[in-house]
């Protein structure tokens, strides 16, 4: 199966985007999505994933802004603890 970046740098075109965020559309069409910047440890630790895939580019943003908020969340809570 071949992988393609989305954004190649070459191409004059408009091609969806996810900032923060490395995008990849396979020869079948899925896309995934990989984080730029690791996660901090806390946020791993509470199961966050780096990596993502779905069937559209709306799923795919769905599923970053899920790990996102799962980030978010996680070290809130460590932070929060902290007091």
């Amino acid at each position: 199966m071949e992988v393609r970046p989305v954004h190649d740098g070459k191409s004059e075109t408009t091609a969806p985007a996810i900032p923060g965020w490395r995008l990849i559309v396979s020869d079948t069409g899925r896309y995934w999505a990989i984080r730029n910047r690791a996660f901090p440890r806390v946020a791993l630790r509470a199961g966050v994933e780096p990596a993502v895939d779905a069937d559209t580019f709306q799923e795919v943003q769905e599923a970053v802004a899920a790990q996102e908020e799962k980030a978010r969340d996680a070290v809130a809570a460590v932070e929060g603890g902290a007091s």
